[in-house]
C-alpha cells in the first residue's frame, strides 16, 4: 500500500506542481464463490484484496476534471459537456468520467478536481481493476465535495458509472466488494436487495491461504461473451415467468429445465441456480468455522463454469487441475471468465509448492508463465490521510 500511495502522491505533485489534498484507496477483489449470479439477482461472496488503486486528488474550481494515470502516462481533461454524454470520454479515463456523470445524474454537485491514479491491481486479470478505480475516485469526489452519499448507496452509483457511461454490463458485486468489504471477512451480498453480511473468513486461524494465480491468458471475446451470457439468463427468466433466475431453487430445477427450449439455455440456467446454492452452502460452512471444508464447493463451481456456463479457457482449466493435483483443497476460476485468475484454497505452508506445480503444468503445455500471489481478505475503500 505504501508504495502505490507514494506513487500516486509523486505523480500528482509532478503533474500539478503541488501535493494533493488527500489520497483515497479502493481494493481489487477476488470472488470466493458466486460467478455470474450477481446480475441474476443472486448471491455472491467476494473478498477484498490488499492490492489497491489509489487516487490522489485536490479540488479544482469550476466543472473541469483532469486525471493522470501512472499506467498510461496520459493526462486527460474533460468538462461538463463531455461528462453529459456517455461515450464522449473513452479508454481508462471513461471510468473516471463515468463516476462524475453518475454523481451528477443522481443530483449531486460534483466538485471539479485534479487526480492522479496509481494501482497495483493487475489489469485484465479478473480482479476488478475497473471497480477499484471507480471506487477510489468516487470516495475522493464524495469527500472533496462533502456529498451526501452514504456508503451503502455508493456501490450502485459506481456500478451505474460502468453500465451507463462506460457501457460494460456488469453486476453490483465488484463495486460492493471494493467499497463495503471488511478485513478478515468475505462479503455475503444479496444482489437483489443489496443487503450484506460480513462472514468471518479466518484463513490464518485455519492454517490456510488463498493462492491467486494470474493465468496471463488473453481475454478471448470477453465483453461480447459476457453480454451474451447475461442475455441468455434474462431470456430464460422470461420464458420461465420469474423475475430473475435467483427465484428458481435446486429442488425445482429439473422441472424448470424441462420447460426450456434448448440444451444451451438449460446449461446456463443450471449453472446459475446451482451456483447460488453453492454460495449459500459456503456461507453456512464459514459461519461454522469450517474453512477447509469449502474446498469441494469451489471445485464444483469451477466445473459448472467450465461445462455449463462455458466461460473458462485452457490456461484456466490447466491451473485448476494442477493446483488440485498438488494438494489444493479446492480451486476455481474467479471473475467473469475467458481468461483472468484462478484462486486455490491451500495449506499456508504449501502455497509456494502449489504455485510451482501450476508453473510446471503451464510450461508443459507451452503457455506463458503464470503469475501468482498469496492473499488475505482486506478492507474496502478508505481515505489514507
Amino acid at each position: 500500500m505504501t508504495d502505490v500511495a507514494a506513487r500516486a502522491t509523486a505523480g500528482f505533485t509532478r503533474q500539478y506542481g503541488e501535493p494533493p489534498a488527500g489520497r483515497w484507496a479502493a481494493p481489487g477483489r477476488a470472488n470466493l464463490i458466486g460467478e455470474h449470479t450477481d446480475y441474476n439477482d443472486g448471491f455472491v461472496l467476494p473478498f477484498a484484496l490488499s492490492l489497491r488503486t489509489v487516487a490522489a486528488a485536490a479540488p479544482l474550481p469550476g466543472e473541469t476534471w483532469t486525471v493522470w494515470s501512472e499506467l498510461s502516462g496520459e493526462t486527460v481533461t474533460f468538462g461538463a459537456t463531455e461528462v453529459a454524454e456517455p461515450g464522449r470520454v473513452t479508454g481508462w479515463a471513461a471510468y473516471v468520467a463515468g463516476v462524475v456523470w453518475a454523481l451528477r445524474d443522481a443530483g449531486h454537485r460534483v466538485p471539479g478536481a485534479r487526480l492522479a491514479i496509481a494501482s497495483d491491481v493487475p489489469l485484465g486479470s479478473g480482479l476488478s481493476s475497473s471497480a477499484a478505480l471507480e471506487s477510489a475516485v468516487l470516495a475522493a469526489l464524495v469527500e472533496l465535495g462533502r456529498l451526501d452519499l452514504p456508503t451503502e448507496r455508493q456501490p450502485r452509483l459506481a456500478q451505474r458509472a460502468e453500465n451507463g457511461y462506460v457501457g460494460a454490463p456488469t453486476g453490483i458485486m465488484d463495486q460492493s466488494a471494493a467499497i463495503r468489504c471488511r478485513a478478515g471477512h468475505a462479503l455475503f451480498l444479496d444482489c437483489r436487495d443489496e443487503s450484506v453480511e460480513h462472514i468471518p473468513f479466518d484463513l490464518d486461524g485455519a492454517g490456510l491461504a488463498v493462492l491467486v494465480v494470474d493465468s496471463h491468458a488473453p481475454h478471448r471475446h470477453a465483453d461480447g461473451e459476457y453480454a451474451a451470457r447475461r442475455r441468455s439468463c434474462e431470456t430464460a427468466a422470461e420464458l420461465l415467468g420469474v423475475p430473475a433466475l435467483r427465484d428458481l431453487t435446486v429442488d425445482g430445477l429439473d422441472a424448470a429445465l424441462s420447460r426450456l427450449p434448448d440444451d444451451e439455455t438449460r446449461r446456463r440456467v443450471r449453472h446459475v441456480v446451482t451456483e447460488d446454492q453453492r454460495v449459500l452452502d459456503t456461507v453456512a460452512l464459514l459461519r461454522a468455522g469450517k474453512v477447509r471444508e469449502i474446498g469441494p464447493l469451489l471445485t464444483a463451481s469451477h466445473a459448472s463454469m467450465r461445462d455449463d456456463f462455458e466461460i473458462t479457457v485452457p490456461e484456466i482449466d490447466t491451473a485448476v487441475e494442477a493446483a488440485l493435483a498438488a494438494g489444493a483443497h479446492g480451486a476455481r476460476m474467479t471473475g467473469g471468465g475467458f481468461g483472468g485468475c484462478v484462486l486455490a484454497l491451500v495449506d499456508a505452508d504449501r502455497a509456494d509448492a502449489v504455485a510451482r506445480a501450476v508453473s510446471t503444468a503451464y510450461a508443459a503445455r507451452g503457455f506463458p508463465a503464470p503469475g501468482h500471489v498469496t492473499v488475505l481478505p482486506a478492507g474496502g475503500a478508505t481515505r489514507l490521510d
